[in-house]
């Protein structure tokens, strides 16, 4: 930027008068203080001048060197870099107090010469160079020291003046001192900084505060608590976390009224949730009652005393029995251990207690508020009448307000205030409010003076809501005087213009009121809650996706269930259907409550008159209720129902996830088998822990001591190899090895072994394969690991270790392999800690998967539940602080210690690694924690001989290895005198050794504690209400500190099947559907390879219904292919499923998963519906694939084939469409209405395309074809195709032996007509309904009908492979050879109907090879089919087992099979209407090659189409182009025994192999 040199004086005073301080940068320098400014005024003008000087005189470098020849120091710019590169170096801009300087911070040269000029204000009358000279040595004095400057900036006399001539500048400038300042600089650092910081007063945290800030993004400050407000959290003597929740809640009140109140508010709201089972399991599940002063008692420990819940529920116990979930037995039994606790009670009122400190706060917040608003309001209106109903509404809200005992009642009061003072009407010439953009009916109602006639429908509101609740009897209504239309002509006006809109209007308002009521909405609540019920019922999407394993199939069908009637976690699934659009969700209130509230409110609101006029008010008043009812009470009920039922089901939820964490970390740590628990030492096992690998890392052992410490790393990834080759078991051989000296120099106590897969089970065997060596060869080197045991751990929290933040703090050297074993035999070890690890600031642990449904809690929800189980479990086992000291990872569970938090936990471990170790309780006192913190926390910090404290002589009192609190150190030290007097029979000394010997003698002999009768004992000395804390004193003094958590347990066979398979209770069960893989054949069944690795047995008898007759299960299956099947056992201890698939057990529901059904469960199947919702999803799914063209034709249209059958319904027989094909972009459809109900669709292929050209594809190709004709557009299909189609069509629709109907009632006319004409052979032609396109010729000869297709051709008609022009012709050539015996390869209708599958609407379109596809909806439904094998089917080839193509190019997804009896099995892969196509089969009758190429679901077979002839040789066939390939012979039945070719144009027929282009 450039400098604003000012030329004239009055050019400075137009600078000066714009308010700004005119720098070198003059718009970065903003906003400076208006007092300093004026102060400064002429300072600033002197300031100016000097620069323009300073400006003027800027010397070349040849001008420097001059001056320093003649000894002038005159360097700058030198130091001026010197400076900014050191100011650099310290992250940031200085503390200087100077608020200029602050503000600039540091930023570029404006800051520098801001502080350049305002140094030498001082020196404006000294002659130029003394000015400079004066500023060099000013400068050299304070090289990168800018409080010095600052200091400089103030250096003032008494009279505010700048002084001149100081001598110490002088000195500076003579260079007297300058060597001894650059000393004190290197050996002290900034000493010019360290004074300014001293005489300004600042503390030096602050600055190094502001530098942090500076230097660190506050995100990373906030994660390493290191902010200003952390630094107050850890110097306040309140504990932690009540400071973090005082921060939202405010301090809570502490004197005695305030805290009553709240413990009746905290009973009422604990005594209703025990009645509720949910609430029940919540607070622990037992029956139990709490005592309101104990509540009391609760929180003045708690707000008062500033004592958390672990210290209340150690110490505090006699204070508050009835919290304590169980209390704890009356009889005192030293030997028996005690369990851990969960105390959700205590949990509970603290955040009841929260709940109650928001609710205060809330409700103060408004009541300030409201007085304010309504202040306003006040001022704004000036109708009396108006005034006086503001008054009255207001007072009435304030009191409301004051007895609300609930957020929902707080927001009851809060709408009704807000209806009647809206925010955004008031105030806005002042912008204190913003006004709404959309103002809502009632507001112009009541600025249109509506008000005053809602007034006059009888009863308030707030009077109906009195007299609903019987808190007030109101007087009875006067009968009116006029109509309610004649009083409503009075307030008529340009917004409501006739009486009805005024009445309207009133009424709206009239009920808004009522809804908004307080009063009302409790009366409603009350009856609504308690009764209201909810339905549930799938929708046409849900119906389909949900199936009996389905997440949702518990709430599928929900009929009528109460709301108190919800358990668990079964609505937040409701929920999530509802959101999913799977279920739809009613909630209806029953008939008999509704008419009752309906009854209520009109006996309280209208009036008792006979009159006329009484009766035409009430009329209104019941459209009042009926609008105030049903279009706003409850709609508002049914969302507060759907929160209520939330907040339940997420409370009920978020305790079973901390129950679930709870079982995990109070799990006590692997005890090695020859400890004595009792016993002194009490450290950990050694553990070599082992994690599988893939070979990309390789199988990983790591050996920890017993401090969790690693001390060796072994990589054997050839130990697992299950090869023969040579080099392979070389390879595993010498890893064998290599592991057996890796256990003997270490001698493991127990090896942990992460579970993660069915790999691990082998790596399993082959560990103990290594241990067998070892104990065979080297009997004597073996010590105690002969009988070494292997421990399946679960790999989920090492797998979060390994990718967490603080493993690369732990282990920074090592690899995520090694840091994940690290984790696994540490959890090993002691698994509260290594879940505490997970704790940090990136709350690793949310990751550990605890609940199937935890994905439905908030992350702040489920930390607050971790922190809860974490907090209680801690302090419950208590940490070991020297240990920890000398292995950090053990400090993890610090910040849980009551009192503390993250941020003091943090700060005591720094102090306490520092120091190495402590042997006084009392010494935390030094290390950081206040009074009322160690209180809290000094009875769970354990003092031991450990760590660098287990080589010290330094005495350690026994009491500080307690959880005996100091404050109880004098009772304790009198009980163990007491005992020990009465041991030895003498009467010792009191001084310290002696109460040590008398403590030292308890503990070795707690026999003699036993013997004291603890009542007695607290009788003699007076202190009967002391027993829950002598029953703890002596107890600890038996055994300090004992593990009071649950003894390990080796995982069960099922929690290792579970485990290593990776699957749920839920993905795998008896009568699961599941895909599996063949992978091996035997004579009498497959092994085969689910998903997750397990290995499934199916049994030749399991796999078919005809299985007993299945010679070899090759012949059906082959390796590799994906079978469809339900589990029919499991087999856990062998990781092995037997598996079935015969189809009458896979239709079988039998083995459905049997849920424990809600008994509200009632399923409702509509037939009809579920048909309709079928066939809606087929036509979606067709439009799903639709692809529209870019084609613009009088005869095209981009629609469906739906849409193309719905056009064409209404038009003439012979009317045609042509559309997109299913098949793609390549193909087209020509749709023809054949006859009413029967629509042919004939496919034309498209040529001359560029297939990477999108544009190109969706254009018309440039050749059109259609089986073997050619055509260059649309117009010349139309005139040589379509319109000689449509002239045959219609001749034989008008012939006159055409018959109309289906193939039976032709057959019932030509019965009729052969008994009228017996002699005669009769016959007709029928059009055919299941192949649309053709027609069928049937005759009687004597008795029974004889069928014959007839194709339609644009050249004519095909018959009996022949092609004839006319009909009469056909018709002579059918009665010259009548008698001619049909080729046998020619089927009869009846064979057609059994094997040629009915067409679902997803098949339509072309079928290739100029055949017709088509529909009729007149054939039968198509049933659902699975797969297409037969029983009579021959050899497998590569199609069906019948020798027929596979549909869909290949192998599916399931098997489908038949029986003789059957026509079509439910399942998937169906010929034709199932998408997903799972047949591995085709339609066909013997072991030929043939079968149908039919279009399934707009998918072509592979296989090349064509009816196969009995001989296995015939290659004819329709001519279905099937996956893009013609048949073996171009259509047409094929016949011939050789598979030759006919030179006839295709068609039915039945003498050779039939040409292309029939029907």
């Amino acid at each position: 930027m450039s400098r604003n040199v000012v030329s004239d004086e009055e050019g400075e005073d137009e600078y000066e008068n714009d308010g700004f301080i005119v720098g070198d940068e003059e718009e970065e320098e903003e906003e400076d203080d208006e007092e300093e400014e004026k102060k400064n005024s002429d300072e600033e003008r002197q300031k100016k001048k000097k620069k323009r000087r300073k400006m003027d005189e800027d010397l070349d470098e040849d001008d420097y060197l001059l001056l320093q020849d003649n000894d002038v120091k005159f360097q700058k710019r030198k130091f001026k870099r010197l400076k900014k590169a050191q100011r650099e170096r310290e992250g940031g801009q200085g503390g200087s107090s100077d608020d200029e300087f602050d503000r600039s911070g540091g930023a570029g040269r404006s800051a520098e010469d801001k502080i350049k000029d305002n140094l030498f204000d001082d020196v404006d009358d000294l002659p130029d160079d003394v000015g400079d000279e004066e500023e060099l040595a000013v400068e050299e004095d304070v090289v990168g020291s800018e409080d010095e400057m600052a200091d400089f900036i103030v250096d003032e006399d008494g009279n505010g003046q700048p002084r001149r001539g100081d001598p110490r500048k002088k000195r500076y400038r003579q260079g007297s001192d300058m060597s001894a300042i650059h000393d004190a600089n290197e050996i002290f650092g900034d000493v010019g900084e360290l004074l300014s910081l001293r005489k300004k007063g600042l503390a030096s945290s602050e600055r190094m505060e502001r530098r942090l800030e500076d230097e660190f993004e506050p995100t990373i400050l906030s994660e390493k608590y290191m902010t200003g407000k952390d630094d107050e959290i850890r110097q306040v003597d309140i504990p932690e976390r009540m400071q973090i929740s005082e921060d939202s809640t405010g301090s809570p009140p502490v004197d005695e009224l305030s805290i009553e109140e709240e413990s009746n508010w905290i009973y009422a709201q604990l005594t209703s949730m025990l009645k509720d089972p949910d609430g029940l399991y919540v607070l622990g599940g037992q029956g139990f009652s709490v005592s309101k002063d104990d509540i009391a008692k609760f929180l003045e420990l708690h707000h008062v005393q500033k004592l958390e819940i672990p210290f209340i529920a150690m110490y505090r116990k006699e204070q508050c029995r009835s919290l304590m979930d169980s209390p704890d037995n009356s009889d005192l039994n030293i030997e028996k251990k005690p369990e851990t606790k969960w105390r959700k009670v205590l949990w509970m009122i603290q955040d009841l207690d929260k709940k109650w400190l928001l609710l205060r706060k809330r409700k103060t917040a408004l009541h300030g508020y409201y007085a304010k608003r309504f202040e306003e309001e006040s001022r704004r209106v000036y109708d009396e009448n108006r005034l006086n109903l503001n008054q009255y509404l207001f007072e009435s809200v304030m009191k409301s307000l004051k007895v609300a005992e609930t957020e929902r009642e707080v927001d009851d009061v809060d709408s009704k205030f807000n209806l009647h003072f809206p925010a955004g009407e008031v105030g806005v010439d002042e912008g204190q409010y913003k006004r709404p953009k959309r103002k809502s009916q009632y507001s112009v109602c009541s600025k249109a003076g509506l008000w005053e006639v809602a007034n006059k429908f009888g009863y308030s509101a707030e009077q109906l809501g009195l007299a609903l609740s019987l808190e007030k009897l109101v007087d009875e209504l006067e009968d009116a005087k006029e109509t309610p239309e004649e009083m409503a002509m009075n307030f008529m006006c340009a917004m409501f213009e006739n009486s009805q809109a005024v009445l309207k209007g009133a009424r709206h308002m009239a009920a808004v009121e009522i809804s908004c009521e307080p009063s009302v909405k409790k009366y409603v609540r009350g009856i609504y809650l308690e009764n209201a019920v909810v339905s549930t019922s799938p929708t046409a999407e849900g119906n389909g996706i949900i199936d009996s394993y389905h997440q949702f199939a518990g709430v599928k069908w929900l009929r009528e269930k109460p709301l108190s009637k919800f358990e668990g976690a079964q609505w937040l699934l409701i929920q999530k259907a509802e959101e999913e659009k799977l279920l739809q969700v009613t909630f209806k209130l029953p008939e008999n409550y509704m008419n009752r509230l309906v009854s209520d409110c009109y006996e309280h609101y209208l009036s008792v008159g006979v009159s006329k006029y009484a009766q035409l008010w009430n009329e209104q008043r019941k459209l009042i209720l009926e609008d105030a009812l049903h279009a706003f009470i409850l709609p508002s009920m049914e969302k507060e129902a759907r929160n209520l039922l939330t907040s339940r089901a997420k409370s009920r939820l978020l305790s079973e996830y901390g129950q679930a964490l709870w079982d995990k970390v109070s799990a006590g740590p692997y005890q090695k088998k020859e400890m004595d628990i009792s016993s002194e030492e009490e450290a950990a096992p050694r553990v070599m822990a082992c994690c599988w690998g893939p070979g990309k890392p390789p199988n990983t052992f790591v050996m920890l001591d017993s401090s969790g410490e690693v001390l060796d790393v072994l990589y054997a990834g050839s130990l697992t190899l299950r090869s023969q080759n040579v080099n392979d078991q070389q390879r595993k051989k010498n890893d064998q090895d290599r592991v057996l000296k890796f256990m003997m120099d270490h001698q493991p106590h127990v090896v942990a072994l992460g579970a993660v897969n069915l790999a691990c089970t082998r790596l399993k065997d082959d560990i103990y394969e290594v241990i067998f060596q070892m104990v065979e060869e080297k009997p004597r080197d073996v010590g105690q690991m002969d009988d070494l045991t292997i421990v399946y751990v679960d790999e989920s929290l090492p797998r979060l270790y390994e990718n967490s933040r603080i493993s690369g703090e732990q282990l920074p050297q090592q690899s995520g392999i090694v840091k994940r074993a690290v984790a696994l035999g540490r959890y090993l070890q002691n698994p509260l800690v290594m879940a505490a690890t997970l704790c940090g600031p990136g709350r690793e642990i949310l990751s550990w998967k605890l609940h199937p449904l935890e994905s439905f809690l908030q992350v702040d929800e489920k930390y607050g539940m971790v922190e809860q189980v974490m907090v209680d479990i801690t302090n419950q086992v208590g940490i070991d602080i020297n240990l920890a000291a000398s292995h950090e990872w053990l400090f993890s569970p610090l910040q849980f210690i009551s009192g503390l938090g993250p941020r003091k936990a943090a700060s005591l471990q720094r102090s306490l690694v520092r120091a190495g170790s402590i042997f006084v309780r009392k010494d935390l006192i030094m290390h950081g924690l206040g009074k009322k913190v160690f209180v809290n926390a000094a009875g769970f910090l354990r003092i031991r001989r450990s760590g660098l404290a287990a080589s010290s002589s330094q005495f350690i009192d026994l009491l500080d290895d307690t959880r005996i609190h100091p404050e109880s150190y004098g009772l304790a030290q009198e009980l163990a005198k007491d005992i020990y007097d009465q041991d030895v029979r003498g009467d010792s000394n009191d001084d310290e050794d002696a109460i040590e010997m008398a403590i030292e003698h308890v503990r070795d002999r707690p026999g003699s504690l036993r013997k004291v009768v603890l009542e007695e004992y607290l009788a003699s000395k007076n202190r009967e209400n002391k027993k829950e804390t002598y029953s703890n004193i002596m107890r600890e003094l038996s055994c300090g500190f004992q593990d009071w958590r649950i003894p390990f347990k080796d995982p069960s066979p099922d929690e290792e099947f579970y485990m290593n398979s990776g699957e749920t209770e839920d993905t795998i069960a008896e009568g699961r559907i599941v895909q599996a893989t063949v992978r091996r054949l035997q004579s009498g069944r497959a092994i085969c390879v689910l998903d997750s690795g397990l290995t499934g047995m199916l049994s030749k008898e399991d796999f078919a219904d005809d299985g007993r007759d299945i010679v070899e299960l090759s012949d059906r299956l082959k390796e590799g292919e994906i079978l469809t099947c339900k589990i029919k056992s499991i087999q856990k201890l062998r990781y092995q499923v037997f598996l079935i698939c015969k189809e009458s057990e896979m239709r079988n529901n039998r083995h459905q998963r049997n849920q424990n059904l809600d008994p509200y469960y009632h399923e409702d199947r509509n037939s009809l519906q579920i048909e309709k919702e079928k066939a809606r999803k087929e036509k979606e799914l067709v439009k799903k694939h639709f692809k529209s063209r870019m084609i613009v034709h009088p005869r095209f249209q981009n629609i469906t084939a739906d849409q193309a059958t719905e056009y064409l319904s209404d038009k003439e027989f012979g009317e045609s469409i042509v559309r997109p094909s299913s098949r793609g972009l390549n193909y087209l459809t020509l749709t023809l209405k054949i006859y009413d109900g029967v629509y042919a669709h004939k496919e034309i292929v498209e040529g001359g395309k560029e297939s990477k050209d999108i544009t190109s594809l969706q254009r018309i190709g440039k050749t059109l074809t259609i089986g073997e004709d050619t055509f260059e557009d649309l117009d010349e299909v139309m005139d040589r195709y379509v319109d000689p189609l449509v002239s045959h069509l219609k001749t034989m629709l008008n012939y006159r032996k055409f018959r109309k109907g289906t193939k039976s009632e032709v057959d019932e006319l030509l019965r009729i007509e052969k008994s009228e004409n017996p002699a005669r052979i009769v016959y007709c032609f029928g059009i055919s309904h299941e192949h649309p396109g053709t027609f069928i010729l049937s005759y009687i000869r004597s008795t029974n009908p004889h069928h014959e297709y007839v194709g339609l051709y644009p050249k004519g008609f095909k018959f009996r492979k022949r092609m004839f022009e006319s009909i009469d012709k056909l018709v002579a050539y059918f009665q010259r050879h009548i008698d001619d015996p049909l080729q046998e390869t020619v089927p009869s209708i009846r064979s057609v109907a059994a094997m040629v599958p009915m067409r679902s609407p997803a098949d339509r379109g072309s079928s290739g090879g100029g055949s017709w596809g088509g529909n009729s909806d007149r054939s039968s439904a198509p049933r659902p089919g699975r797969g297409g094998e037969y029983r009579n089917g021959g050899g497998r080839g590569d199609g069906h087992p019948s020798g027929a193509p596979r549909p869909y190019g290949g192998r599916g997804r399931g098997r489908g099979r038949r029986d003789n009896n059957s026509e079509r099995e439910d399942g998937n892969g169906d010929w034709g209407n199932n998408n997903t196509g799972s047949g591995n089969g085709g339609w066909g009758s013997g072991g030929g090659g043939g079968g149908w190429g039919s279009e399934s679901g707009g998918k072509k077979s592979d296989g090349a189409g064509g009816w196969g002839s009995e001989s296995g040789r015939g290659g004819g066939g329709w001519g279905n182009e099937s996956g893009g390939k013609k048949s073996s012979e171009d259509g047409g039945w094929g016949k011939e025994p050789s598979g030759k070719k006919s030179g006839e144009d295709g068609g039915w027929g039945n003498s050779g192999g039939g040409g292309g282009g029939g029907w």
